[in-house]
């Protein structure tokens, strides 16, 4: 790279550094302010930081690979990562119902839904070990995408180049806790929004794709194999029924592509209505009201919604690169570094890199500072040393985040590529997490032993998979953490007594969700009850057009930057329509809150 960009990255690096420190005396105050700002952050400033958070570089690549290859029915694929989807829940009721419990963690919200005697322990427990798994798998993640990008442009191995990023975000997110995460994450997402704005543009204006062209798809051998589409199927707006992958592709599964996306969308409908988890969850516990959680929802949607034309516009440069060189671009997942190289002048090269390595440090701050606070609130303070002052706590938060990132880049080392990791965090071990996660919500007789044994047979199950089964299709691991963890919900529901009465009616008053809880409901008046029913109702149909608003929303960016105009047309009447049933059924009563 040239010294002019090397300086333009280093002085980014440097302010970011410095606005994270500039938070440490605030973040400093207590774990409240470390982990949720002390619930006094503005919603635009939770919902841009959200943005931030998931625009990361090893899920731009990932993404990229999957445009490049197979236009836009590579969006649908990534449903199954769930952000394509589930900030729809979030922001209609999930986002409200997690704010009402007004803990710190999802571990510690474990104690709100079954109690604090032994069976809200256990479940308490278990959860936070299987939150800290995921964790340790997401930093994994972001090291092998970030170490993948990085490497390419200072030439060294992925591993220092990752080593280099988590240093310096680590410094900043050890020190400031979620002040410093939130902040900087704001300020990386100014960043990120001026990539989106020079990539599109430079996109629309240099490529025009012609009718036929080459793409290359990767195979199980390790090998890459170049095939022929068309514009028009390439740049289609609804996903075919059926693919044609070579057999021998990584992408042969997706093959049958109308049962495939079917059951993303099956799994990502039950994830939504999990309420996710994580990093997510947190700026929801941070919110200040039940309107500020769907304002911030909104926000974030709008934001998140621009990053599909920045990931359509590195796929249509790189089609373009092998069509101008005559040499196809091999390995998909390096389609975004070899735009970068060709195609984007000295200077402007620098704000780019920085602005992705923004990206990459906000989904990996907001993992970190999210997972240390399992330890230290579930684990530490709670079981281990509940005398503990404020000063150990604080201690404690930052040697927690430093052992999470020890061990993700520990597990870095025994991970080939970003598909591999992405693929079993989504459809193994998260499988393994959310059936549980899923039911508490529904059905009053799910207790505490019923999440604790059902989390730890799809955890169980998913790690066993990944290291003893072999090559296995994604949807086999899926099935077989979450059906292991189906069985040990039952199992451990009905094997073991109720959760206390008194526990489950201070839940329900509070959260007031929709699903099983007809024995619960009844001992409100008659008149609370008519308003929880006229609520979730509301919610309900709201997310049935929040939904396909969303998809609709993110398809349209990228239908802008591909030039079909006709689908333009047809989509922004689509989401004219349903942002007006969005606004009727949802928006209108942002602040109507039941009262009990």
């Amino acid at each position: 790279m040239a010294t002019i960009d090397i300086i333009i990255i280093v002085v980014y690096l440097s302010a970011i550094v410095v606005v994270g420190l500039v938070m440490q005396k605030k973040a400093s105050a207590g774990i409240d302010s470390y982990f949720l700002g002390n619930r006094n952050l503005p919603w635009w400033v939770l919902g841009a930081s959200g943005m931030a958070s998931n625009t990361d570089i090893a899920g731009t690549m990932i993404n990229t690979a999957f445009i490049y290859a197979l236009g836009t029915k590579g969006f649908f694929i990534e449903i199954r990562g769930g952000v394509t989807l589930i900030m729809a829940f979030l922001m209609v009721f999930m986002g409200k119902w997690n704010r009402r419990s007004q803990v710190m963690t999802q571990a510690e919200w474990m104690h709100f839904r079954f109690g604090t005697k032994k069976e809200g322990d256990v479940a308490r427990i278990i959860s936070a070990i299987a939150s800290i798994i995921m964790t340790v798998a997401m930093v994994t993640y972001f090291v092998i995408g970030a170490g993948k990008f990085v490497g390419e442009f200072l030439g060294i191995e992925p591993i220092f180049a990752s080593l280099l990023m988590v240093v310096l975000a680590m410094i900043y997110t050890v020190a400031s806790g979620f002040y410093g995460v939130v902040w900087t994450d704001v300020f990386q997402g100014v960043f990120i929004f001026g990539v989106i704005l020079y990539i599109t543009g430079m996109a629309m204006k240099t490529v025009t794709l012609p009718e036929e062209f080459f793409v290359s798809v990767p195979m199980i051998d390790g090998s890459f194999t170049a095939i022929k589409t068309s514009l028009v199927e390439w740049a289609r707006m609804t996903p075919p029924s059926e693919m044609a992958m070579p057999e021998g592709s990584t992408f042969a599964i997706y093959n049958l592509f109308g049962i495939s996306i079917m059951f993303y969308i099956f799994k990502v409908t039950l994830e939504g209505s999990s309420g996710a988890g994580g990093y997510m969850l947190q700026r929801y516990f941070a919110a200040r009201s039940d309107r500020e959680a769907g304002l911030l929802s909104l926000f974030w949607t709008c934001l998140l919604a621009f990053r599909w034309p920045l990931i359509a516009s590195f796929a249509m440069l790189g089609v373009y690169h092998g069509i101008e060189t005559g040499t196809v671009i091999a390995d998909p997942e390096l389609v975004l570094p070899t735009v970068i190289k060709t195609y984007i002048p000295v200077g402007v090269k620098g704000f780019l890199i920085a602005g992705l390595m923004a990206a990459a440090m906000s989904t990996f701050d907001s993992t970190v500072n999210a997972g240390a606070a399992y330890w230290v609130k579930d684990l530490y303070q709670t079981y281990l040393r509940p005398q503990a002052n404020e000063k150990d706590l604080m201690i404690q938060s930052r040697l927690a985040s430093i052992v999470i990132v020890t061990l993700g880049l520990l597990f870095s080392l025994t991970i080939t590529n970003i598909n591999e990791i992405w693929g079993w965090i989504t459809m193994g071990i998260g499988a393994g997490m959310f059936i549980p996660q899923v039911i508490r919500w529904y059905w009053w007789r799910f207790n505490g032993y019923g999440f604790a044994i059902g989390t730890a047979f799809g955890m169980i199950a998913a790690v066993l998979t990944k290291t003893f089964g072999g090559p296995i299709a994604e949807y086999n691991s899926f099935l077989i953490a979450s059906g292991s963890s189906l069985v040990g919900c039952i199992l451990g529901t009905y094997l073991t007594p109720a959760t206390d009465g008194a526990v489950l009616s201070k839940f329900y008053k509070i959260t007031r969700p929709f699903g099983f809880w007809g024995s619960i409901k009844k001992e409100l008046p008659f008149a609370i009850q008519l308003k929880i029913n006229a609520e979730n109702r509301r919610d309900i149909i709201a997310t049935f057009i929040a939904v396909p608003w969303q998809i609709v929303l993110f398809l349209t960016g990228m239908m802008i930057v591909m030039k079909q105009w006709t689908n333009v047309m047809n989509l922004t009447a689509v989401l004219i329509v349903l942002s007006v049933g969005l606004y009727w059924f949802w928006f209108r009563h942002l602040s109507k809150e039941v009262k009990i």
